[in-house]
């Protein structure tokens, strides 16, 4: 098979400056080793969703094909051309689709005849999503004609079932251009671990679509199921998942594309010193004031982060593995961070100035939630009986907003948060691939994952002490007091070290980060995409045939 490289490629998700999760950080870091290769042949697909204000990470160019974007607006399509403001300053393409919301059921029809996507059991976001994946389709075809492309040697990159009506269309209406189908996690295999059924032991007796009926994901899982099989190209991001999609999807990938990180967004040097200094000296102003009290001058902050999965993310794990941190002979103060974006109302207000409080009703959150009485995390605290008292070593604060830069509490980024840990721990039970614990070790923070993260198997096929720079523990289905246990003596081993050793355990944490960078995976998307085009021309060559 021939090694062939694109002329042009448009990458659609609706995470294009949209941050929402973490396939955010995987297109926002891989965008600038994309740029360097392809340059201004490389595009961006997004949803324009800004209405009432502007996306915080798009800048707009109204002088950038300007022809195209009013000839497009005259047929109906409406689109904005800008620059992602990431590394790399991609070109981005932001489409308006809420104008096919009148063509919905013809659509959901053509797509039942032509490629069997089932539709009838949609509810929630599967006609948002649906009506945006269509629409990235009918933009990427309008460009191409418009500009007189259509026999170049073109890549329409899809992520995940939310723009998997962007292939389909593309497939139907331009089968020259070469379709890559990415699922960052199957919808079904993250429905199976969130509903707490066994995933793994059990995974080769799971039939996908029975799983689907059963969880009420029929809609979500045809249109992942059908774009999985009918992409040029199938690519997930980790064995873990490569095995979920061979099982559940039936269609096993053609390409694991793990995901990278990218080194600018680390500060070097003096700089690296100044925000870390920085970040350390908020983290324990708001902690203080959450708290009431001044904490000791060597206190270790310890975090965790992510998506509020309660038991896929191990939020569970990581809480009682603190409280059995808390029972051991502590010598040292820790404040222990859930750094998980809940359903808030607003911020505490107390914590919003600089003088420092003396005491509060509410000594575990920086927020106020709604539902508050309901919330898994704060019942879990009060569960184990956390005090946050003054005579206790160990506290712990639960910060339920996003941390973007204007969360009224802390008003950073997440990075700018991030940088200030002294640890972290992401003990997940379903993670495809895991950036948060890659994150950390990039910034030089030791951290510890498990063994069902893409990256913590990449990083050790077996179990390892965080010592290393990222610790992974050994789970499985059923071991969780087991985990708990591991990770509690890992955290308490990791509290003994001194300051120089913990130093040395960073500095390896970021050495595993630098065999993680993009620059060293973007090799496997080339390999998709050469795939994707050499299978693209064989289809073409025997639709023409036939």
């Amino acid at each position: 098979m021939s090694i062939l490289v694109p002329d042009y490629i448009f990458e659609a998700s609706w995470e294009v400056c949209n941050r929402v999760g973490g396939i955010y950080t995987v297109l926002s870091t891989k965008a600038a080793s994309l740029v360097s290769r392809f340059g201004q042949n490389m595009f961006f697909v997004g949803p324009d969703v800004w209405h009432e204000v502007e996306s915080p990470f798009f800048i707009p160019d109204k002088d950038k094909f300007s022809e195209w974007v009013s000839a497009s607006e005259k047929e109906g399509l409406h689109v904005r051309v800008g620059n992602w403001d990431i590394p790399g300053k991609p070109l981005v393409i932001l489409v308006d689709f809420r104008s096919f919301y009148q063509q919905k059921n013809t659509i959901y029809a053509d797509m039942w005849n032509w490629f069997g996507v089932d539709s009838l059991h949609a509810y929630g976001d599967y006609d948002e999503s649906s009506m945006f994946g269509y629409a990235c389709g009918v933009t990427i075809e309008s460009f191409l004609r418009f500009y007189n492309l259509t026999e170049k040697q073109v890549i329409a990159h899809f992520n995940e079932w939310m723009t998997a009506f962007g292939e389909f269309y593309l497939k139907r209406h331009m089968p020259n251009v070469a379709t890559l189908f990415t699922t960052h996690a199957t919808s079904i295999g993250r429905s199976i671990a969130g509903n707490n059924k066994p995933l793994y032991d059990y995974l080769s007796a799971y039939n996908g679509d029975q799983m689907a009926e059963e969880l009420n994901m029929q809609s979500k899982h045809s249109a992942e199921k059908q774009a999985a099989h009918h992409a040029d190209c199938f690519t997930t991001v980790s064995n873990v998942t490569a095995k979920e999609c061979t099982q559940l999807l039936e269609k096993e990938p053609d390409v694991v594309t793990p995901n990278g990180f990218e080194n600018g967004f680390v500060p070097k040097g003096k700089s690296y010193l100044k925000k870390r200094t920085e970040a350390r000296t908020f983290l324990r102003n708001v902690a203080e004031k959450v708290l009431g009290y001044r904490l000791a001058d060597d206190v270790l902050f310890v975090g965790t982060s992510g998506r509020y999965e309660f038991k896929n993310k191990g939020i569970d794990v990581f809480i009682e593995a603190m409280k059995q941190v808390a029972e051991s002979d502590l010598k040292r103060e820790i404040v222990a961070f859930l750094m998980v974006p809940a359903y808030t109302s607003n911020c505490r207000i107390e914590l919003t100035g600089e003088s420092h409080a003396v005491s509060y009703e509410k000594p575990f959150a920086t927020h106020y939630l709604h539902y508050e009485e309901h919330d898994p995390i704060l019942n879990t605290i009060r569960w184990f009986h956390f005090s946050n008292a003054q005579t206790s070593k160990m506290k712990i604060i639960f910060i339920p907003s996003y941390l973007n830069g204007n969360d009224a509490v802390f008003n950073k980024s997440y990075y700018d948060v991030l940088i200030g840990l002294d640890l972290t721990v992401f003990p997940s039970y379903y993670e495809p691939w895991g950036y948060t614990p890659l994150e950390s070790a990039a910034f030089g923070i030791p951290t510890i994952t498990t063994n069902l993260s893409g990256f913590g198997q990449w990083v050790s096929d077996v179990p390892q002490s965080v010592e290393s720079g990222v610790g992974v523990l050994s789970r499985t289905d059923y071991n969780y007091h087991e985990v708990v246990g591991a990770l509690s003596s890992m955290i308490g081993n990791f509290i003994s070290k001194s300051e120089s050793e913990t130093k040395k355990i960073g500095k390896q944490a970021f050495q595993i980060a630098q065999k993680a960078l993009w620059k060293h995976f973007i090799c496997y998307y080339e390999k998709a995409f050469s795939l994707a085009l050499n299978n693209k021309n064989k289809r073409v060559k025997k639709q023409k045939l036939n």
